[in-house]
């Protein structure tokens, strides 16, 4: 098939939804010879900041001179995002080509009624396809749903894990409880490996101990008393921390420093296994890293931030950040969500902030929550909201509103922002 094929392909795999469990993916790497398992991996779980984790260290291995694969969803722009190499999106002839060999194998899994793989899994097997193929020195992966469960969770020769902070998310799915949530986050650590965590609250942390015994790991966790010399920025920051001294990032948003000191004590680690990472990588790999739609800075004239804010803890760091950058400035917001998340506390955490809301929804997608139903949520809590038509007219309304100081949020899901950032940047239509 072509790669227009392929993608018809790819969407019509997607009807078959989210399903948790190894057993499928294992028997269609079995029909595809396996091409994780000659692959080595820094895989990433945890609730919030495994896309800017992954990347900061991907872009610092690539400085390293690695060729580095990395593996990651959702995307704002196109679909080949999802998988890179040496930050370069797969070819579409690639894609075509793999997604062929997949669907033959699908095939045969149909006819011995093993079983349909879900969209993500098929994804999963196409990006171990493509960096098998490319010859990958190392990939960075991060989970698409919790850890012990996940598609990628097939892999076994992981270099080093790492886990983001863990918060209340997919309870439905993950469990009602800190500690229920953890085990599965934790699902990631492999026996007589290294476990780098982000500072953790009581419950997950002793979870991700209990594990690492278990499993004959090493336990490591970022020390907040190192993170020193913070100067925040909405266009550059720098901290230090242990023997990384005045490091410069380009990602905005408060939570980066923690984000960024994750990154440099998984590279600690790293160093220690016999991973050669000069100084020089380190400090370019930080400030070069992008990670588009995670408090990012699209426009400064007038100032527009895009935020993937879309469950609790992301909010209240998304609260924090716009305190810290923009004092005193009035705030406009286009927001949507999806319904499955815990959006009336997203609301609760995050409006109170704003002089208007504008209310949107992600076109053709039956998981986001109607924009009616958003603003009378909204309402609540903030009476200056209202709906807008789609997204592009809710952008061009709320900048009507602004004058030249004042900052428009555009954030929830992102799975709008992609089509927010076009209509920012290019003057793109909502559905072009």
């Amino acid at each position: 098939m072509n790669y227009r094929e392929a993608r018809v392909y790819l969407d019509a795999i997607s009807k078959y939804g989210s399903v948790l469990g190894l057993e499928n993916m294992k028997a269609l790497l079995d029909r595809l010879d396996n091409p994780q398992k000659s692959l080595k991996f820094i895989h990433i779980s945890g609730t919030n900041g495994k896309g800017t984790v992954l990347a900061y260290l991907s872009t610092i291995l690539r400085k390293a001179g690695y060729r580095t694969g990395r593996y990651i969803s959702p995307t704002l722009f196109s679909y080949r995002e999802r998988i890179q190499v040496n930050e370069e999106m797969i070819e579409k002839e690639a894609l075509a080509r793999h997604v062929t060999a997949i669907a033959v194998a699908v095939d045969d899994m149909k006819k011995k009624q093993i079983g349909v793989p879900t969209a993500f899994e098929v994804e999963t097997a196409l990006a171990f396809l493509y960096f098998k193929e490319k010859k990958c020195d190392i990939v960075v992966l991060e989970t698409g749903l919790g850890g012990a469960l996940d598609a990628t969770n097939i892999i076994q020769t992981t270099q080093l894990e790492v886990i983001t902070p863990i918060s209340m998310d997919h309870t439905d799915v993950l469990g009602d409880t800190l500690g229920e949530i953890a085990v599965q986050k934790a699902g990631i650590i492999k026996p007589h490996t290294t476990m780098v965590t982000a500072v953790q609250k009581e419950e997950a942390r002793e979870v991700l101990q209990k594990v690492c015994k278990e499993k004959e790991s090493q336990f490591c966790e970022v020390e907040t008393k190192e993170i020193k010399d913070i100067h925040y920025g909405c266009i550059q920051q720098s901290f230090s921390y242990k023997n990384w001294k005045d490091v410069e990032i380009s990602l905005a948003g408060e939570f980066q420093i923690q984000n960024g000191a994750l990154a440099l004590e998984a590279v600690n680690q790293l160093r220690k296994d016999g991973v050669s990472l000069s100084d020089e990588a380190v400090y370019e790999g930080m400030k070069e890293a992008k990670w588009a739609g995670r408090f990012t800075v699209i426009s400064q004239n007038p100032t527009i931030i895009l935020d993937g804010a879309h469950n609790p803890q992301a909010a209240k760091a998304l609260k924090k950040s716009l305190e810290l950058y923009f004092k005193g400035k009035k705030l406009y917001y286009v927001f949507g969500v999806f319904k499955d998340k815990d959006y009336k506390k997203v609301i609760e955490i995050t409006a109170p902030l704003a002089e208007h809301i504008i209310t949107v929804e992600t076109p053709d997608n039956p998981r986001a929550l109607s924009k009616e139903v958003l603003k009378n949520e909204v309402e609540k809590v903030n009476v200056s909201v209202e709906i807008g038509e789609n997204i592009e007219t809710a952008i061009k309304k709320n900048l009507s509103y602004m004058g030249a100081e004042d900052v428009l949020v555009i954030f929830g899901s992102l799975s709008f922002l992609g089509i927010a950032a076009k209509v920012i940047k290019d003057g793109g239509k909502e559905n072009g």
